[in-house]
């Protein structure tokens, strides 16, 4: 009988196998990844997991899971402060305003913000 190899390389697939007792099993490793993956990337891999599970096993065994969370997160958080600038803009609520009446600053400001995190709820996370 033939000793087996510790490691082997199978061509058709591209995977490297580890000898483990009497079985070859996969030697799979996540990448090195060290960005956050925030409350929009939480919000999304929720989603995931509830609505679409067979996306979140392509992800989760393609090794991108963590890569696509962090990006989706990154553009979520850019395009919430550019919608928050815009409406800023657009209804008028300034430095002066925050200077000259503290209270509706802040209601304008809740206001806004929860409006632009509805608009990335519905176009960028539960899609």
């Amino acid at each position: 009988m033939t000793e087996l190899k510790p490691r082997i390389h199978d061509e058709c697939n591209g995977l490297d196998y580890v000898l483990v007792g009497d079985y070859y099993v996969p030697d799979l490793k996540l990448p090195e990844e060290h960005r956050p993956i925030g409350m929009w990337g939480r919000l999304h891999r929720t989603y995931l997991e509830q609505y679409r599970p067979a996306r979140l096993s392509a992800l989760c065994l393609s090794g991108e899971l963590h890569t696509y969370l962090a990006d989706l997160n990154e553009q979520a958080a850019e395009r919430c402060s550019l919608i928050i600038e815009q409406m800023k803009q657009a209804e008028g609520v300034t430095e002066t305003m925050k200077a000259d009446n503290q209270m509706l600053w802040v209601q304008s400001m809740n206001s806004i913000r929860n409006r632009a995190e509805e608009i990335i709820r519905q176009e960028m996370i539960y899609c």
